[in-house]
């Protein structure tokens, strides 16, 4: 009860909520019970500050009052086709008034919404699309060829671009803009995993705590009134976590279709942002540009970088600060906790590579191998949360373990003497080569400082004399010699002789999907000679 307390008034702090305006307050915890917290805030901001501007996109500016009453309108549109309430919708759509549209518009429905990821292949739809149950899809034009291995029998209708299906703006423009009655219970949500070993996971969320805007902004700075740039993709937990934290704010969100580095330096510019919203392959997308194109623009009132996704080396946030200034905050989490922890600036100027500490109603702890916990600093261990925002269980029926309350987030980490938490990789990322065991990261890290390195990975590959051996995957800048036996000697100044990697290779880019995950299933794991 006092941790609630302590989070009820780090809202108030933070400009969340106004505990000054107890009738405001009750009316929107009563909507956000009703509706769920995206279809809640929009109301909210549309009731107190109805001519701001809410999104930004490539079609122009909706306000708060515009997409509170398109909401509505797509909402009206959604009941005349006679599901049950909380039947299943799908969206498969990029950055856009269209994907905002649908959450608001499903959640007011009483329709639960099924956040399709934008890199699933035709099959990988299709058998999501079955599990999750959807009764209807709303999708992007350039997706129409995936959505064409779908059942015919489930109704279709286009967020974007113009094809031969109805579009939700001919559906808005169709329906009266008055709200509906709230539902007895919301639909809710389901975010997908990013699918990163196999078919992505359907975490569903029915009901969303008052107090998860207090755990994502516990430890980060978010404007009020003011505009953030979204680069990473909202139909994921980064993206879409932060952007309903922002509507509590009444942000203004800057909204591109596709990453494009020098596009983002433009939006922060012209809207005068305050925050970005990014996975770690952006912000080095984002430096190679060069100081040349990156000072054409002024991008002084950038004061958060809100980073998650994939791991942050230490020395892409060196870099990033030296040219922006202490804007990283470093956020590990998952689909499944949240947020986890959070390393502020002075954090990771600190102890370079640490994830941070934990944000108010958040606690972690370490486990062995036999589930024992790990009280000592400097011990690796699996990591454990407990968290505001309980996990309900994936949609197939399957958990993650969960001891005295915590839930494995299925990776190795520790914590330094001030009690700073490190990730030291995924639990099947460990290598074990000749009786050592091997945390890729450390290399990684390690070969991320070289001048002539844009990124590297490293993966356990078989080995017939030690069973594991490193192979370190380089992409290379123009400059680079391009020598694996300097890798090699580099490494091996640094790090013990079973951590440097055998194998070297170079590659012009390293697999990712489309939050930016790295994919290393897909990295060549046999001989060279047949990679």
């Amino acid at each position: 009860m006092l941790e609630n307390l302590h989070a009820v008034l780090r809202m108030h702090q933070i400009g969340i909520v106004n505990l000054l305006r107890p009738r405001r307050l009750l009316r929107a915890a009563v909507n956000n019970a009703r509706l769920g917290p995206q279809a809640a805030l929009i109301m909210k901001a549309a009731a107190e500050h109805p001519d701001l501007p809410a999104v930004t996109d490539e079609l122009g500016t909706l306000t708060y009052r515009q997409l509170d009453e398109q909401s509505n309108a797509l909402a009206h549109a959604l009941k005349k086709l006679g599901l049950p309430d909380r039947s299943v919708v799908g969206v498969l759509a990029r950055d856009h008034r269209g994907l905002l549209l649908a959450i608001s518009g499903t959640a007011r429905a009483a329709l639960r919404l099924a956040l399709m990821n934008t890199g699933l292949a035709k099959q990988q739809l299709a058998e999501v699309v079955a599990r999750e149950k959807v009764r209807v899809v709303l999708y992007d034009d350039e997706f129409a060829d995936l959505v064409d291995g779908l059942p015919e029998d489930i109704p279709r209708y286009l967020t974007w671009g113009s094809g031969p299906v109805p579009t939700i703006d001919e559906l808005i423009a169709a329906h009266r803009s008055t709200p509906l009655p709230p539902p007895d219970q919301p639909g809710g949500f389901i975010i997908l995993t990013s699918g990163t070993t196999g078919l992505p996971k359907g975490a569903p969320r029915t009901k969303v705590s008052p107090l998860a805007s207090a755990l994502i902004a516990d430890r980060i700075p978010f404007p009020r009134q003011g505009a953030a740039v979204f680069a990473s993709p909202l139909f994921h937990s980064t993206g879409f976590g932060s952007w309903t934290v922002g509507l509590s704010l009444a942000n203004h969100a800057v909204l591109l279709r596709r990453f494009d580095a020098e596009r983002i330096l433009q939006a922060i510019d012209e809207h005068r942002a305050q925050m970005l919203v990014a996975v770690p392959t952006m912000l080095t997308r984002i430096l190679a540009l060069g100081p040349d194109v990156i000072n054409k623009y002024d991008t002084s009132s950038l004061k958060t970088v809100f980073v998650a996704g994939s791991a942050l080396a230490p020395e892409l946030t060196a870099r990033f600060h030296e040219q922006f200034g202490d804007v990283i905050y470093n956020v590990y989490g998952s689909t499944e906790v949240a947020v986890a922890s959070v390393a502020q600036p002075a954090e990771s100027r600190r102890a370079p590579g640490t994830v941070g500490r934990p944000p108010v109603t958040v606690h972690l702890a370490l486990f062995d191998d036999n589930d024992k916990r790990i009280d000592k600093p400097h011990v690796h261990g699996r990591v454990f949360v407990r968290t505001g925002i309980p996990f309900e269980g994936y949609t197939d029926g399957q958990h993650k373990q969960v001891i005295d309350g915590y839930m494995a987030t299925g990776d190795q980490g520790h914590f330094d003497d001030e009690g700073l938490l490190f990730i030291d990789g995924r639990d099947d990322d460990m290598v074990i080569s000749g009786g050592e065991n091997v945390y890729p990261v450390e290399v990684e890290n390690l070969l991320a400082e070289r001048a002539d390195v844009v990124e590297a990975v490293v993966i356990g590959v078989d080995d017939d004399e030690f069973g594991k051996r490193l192979r370190a995957f380089i992409v290379p800048t123009d400059s680079s010699a391009r020598d694996p036996q300097e890798i090699k000697e580099y490494v091996k100044a640094s790090l013990a002789r079973y951590k440097v990697p055998r194998d070297v290779v170079f590659v012009d880019e390293l697999p990712r999907n489309a939050t930016g995950k790295l994919l290393r299933r897909e990295l060549p794991t046999g001989p060279l000679n047949e990679a």
